[in-house]
Formats: structure tokens, sequence, C-alpha cells
């Protein structure tokens, strides 16, 4: 029995997918002709410089040089894990306007008690994701993801987890193993001792200093430390292992029936029409299957997770449902 799946979708979702990825290919690359959308605003709902800025920045260059929109423009609104750029865009009255959202703003929602939710908002596309991988320092005595889990088992809090901000990526796939490896959901929150930075150099820094026992975070954060041979990887947390780190199992081989990713995707304003949705859906297909945005993700490092229209919608729904459980779990919400 698969305990979540946040990163993967089921069969039909994939098929759809597919589909979709084809009609964008056909499309994309570029049409040249007049932009359906003349405007374009593009809400990045966190600080310059991190993972939603940067996939907001990317969109703007690239949907300006495909010519899918006349103009775009990236709006910075920080705070609360993404919930006040959130709360601006809900009740949006400019319908050609994007927000870059993803599975952070997820878990915010529901550990900041939002009073905007996503789905006050219209879903548009999931456009990328990035694995996570569970690491440890290079002298640590566990040798697996077994080792590590059997040592929570046993003693509890003595054993702590750092990673990003509380009901983040990390601390979700740190609750999503506890869960799968059988651990009752109410000695969850009793056993796992997670450890919160706001910075991955600061994590960083606690498990080259011996300060903690093991640490999550996105591939790209700990992949140089691990070919460095200062930190040792014990897996990777999509469906199949990654190009950076080939020798690294992925949990589900480990015996953990797990999956998941740390995606990336945008949506409008709320109670949109009809016309005004296709028109966003349409343009952001268009950029997935386009030259350019294939070259960044190139460029970028980023996994393409294309998925849009009623399909996204669905998964999106699921995908709540399921981080609310995660979160119940480690005593983040109630």
């Amino acid at each position: 029995m698969r305990v979540m799946r946040t990163g993967a979708a089921p069969v039909g979702i994939v098929l759809a997918l597919t589909l979709a990825g084809c009609s964008a290919l056909e499309a994309g690359g570029g049409s040249g002709g007049d932009a359906a959308i003349d405007d374009l605003s593009i809400v990045v709902p966190a600080g310059p410089g991190g993972g939603w800025d940067q996939t907001g920045r990317a969109m703007q260059t690239d949907m300006q040089e495909e010519g899918l929109v006349g103009n775009a423009t990236v709006t910075n609104v920080d705070g609360a894990g993404g919930t006040v750029g959130l709360a601006n865009i809900a009740n949006a009255t400019d319908p050609n306007t994007l927000l870059v959202m993803g599975l952070v703003m997820v878990g915010a929602v529901e550990t900041n008690e939002a009073q905007a939710r996503i789905e006050h908002t219209t879903p548009i596309a999931r456009l990328t994701e990035e694995q996570e991988v569970i690491v440890v320092p290079a002298n640590s005595p566990y040798k697996n993801v077994e080792d590590l889990v059997e040592d929570i088992t046993e003693n509890g809090k003595d054993v702590s987890i750092t990673g990003g901000s509380a009901g983040g990526t990390d601390h979700i796939l740190a609750g999503m193993l506890l869960q799968a490896s059988g651990m009752p959901s109410e000695h969850i929150q009793n056993k796992l001792n997670y450890i919160a930075y706001s910075g991955g150099g600061e994590s960083l820094a606690a498990l080259l200093g011996n300060n903690v026992s093991a640490g999550i975070s996105g591939v790209s954060e700990y992949a140089e430390q691990v070919a460095a041979g200062e930190l040792r990887a014990l897996a990777v947390s999509g469906e199949e292992r990654v190009d950076a780190l080939p020798d690294t199992p992925t949990l589900t081989e480990a015996g953990y029936d797990v999956v998941l990713t740390n995606w990336r995707g945008v949506v409008a304003p709320g109670n949109l029409e009809d016309a005004d949705k296709e028109a966003l859906t349409t343009a952001v297909t268009e950029l997935a299957g386009s030259e350019a945005w294939q070259a960044t993700l190139e460029e970028k490092g980023w996994d393409d997770a294309f998925l849009a229209g009623d399909e996204f919608d669905t998964y999106l729904e699921g995908n709540i449902a399921e981080i609310q459980v995660v979160l119940q779990d480690i005593g983040l919400i109630q």
C-alpha cells in the first residue's frame, strides 16, 4: 500500500499529461503572431533569488521571447511562505495575472492557517519539480535509510533531522518517511525531531559540523557536498534516480513506499471567466512546449512536470488533502 504519492500522478493523469505535453509541443515554439495576452502580471510570493523568483523571471523572459504575451512584468510579494502573495491574488481583478506557487505554499497555507487558500484561485498549470535527497555527515553510522529510521524508532528525538522551514517540503518528507515505516500516526510527532532553518546554508553548516543526525533538501542543495565526500546521500525522493546522484537509491528502492517532489506551478485569480482561463492556460501550455522553456529547464536543472487544465485541478486537490494528513501527523495542524 502506497502511503503517499504526492509527486506522482495516477495513470489517467499521466496519460492526460502526456497528451497535453504533445499539444504543447505542437503549439509552442514561438507563434510569432499577435499575442492573445497583451500585458501579463506575474506575482512571485517570495523575495528575489529563490526558486519561485527564478521561475517567475524565467517565465517572463521566455513568454516574451516566444511572443506568447506582449509584455510581462514580475512583482515580488514576500511573506509567510507565500500566503501574503496568495491573499493578494485570490481576489485580484486583473484576469491576466499569474501567481507562482507550489508544494511549499500548500504546506504554508495549512501551517499559517491562512484565510486565503489555494482553493480560492484558478489552477492553471504545474511546470517543474525537483527531487529531495536525504543525507548524513560522511562519518555517520547510518549506511542507509533503514538505519536512520530504526534509530528514530528506538531513540526518538535524540535523532535530529534538519531542513528548511517547518511545514515545508523537507519537513513533509520526514513525516512521510516515518508514515511509510509503519510508525503509528499518533507517535510520529513524539518521535520526529525536526530542526528548521530558513536557508540551505544553515542546514548545511549543521550537517558539516555534525550538529544534526541527518538532513533533507533539494538535490541541488547537497549534490556538491556529496560529490566532495563531505556528506553521504541515503536516498532520493522521486520515482527514478537522478543524474546528479546516480548511485543513490530512491526511497521506493530502499523499501519505503514514498514519492515526493518539490513541484512549482502557477495559478490565477479566482472566479475567472472561461475565456480568460483558456487564454492563460493556452499561453502557459505553449510556453511549456517552447524551445526557450526547454532550454531554461536544461540550464536550471529543473525537471519538466507539466500538467494543465482539469488534470492539474485534480492533482492539486489530491495534493492538498495528502499534505493535510502529513502535517497533522507531525503535529503542525490539528
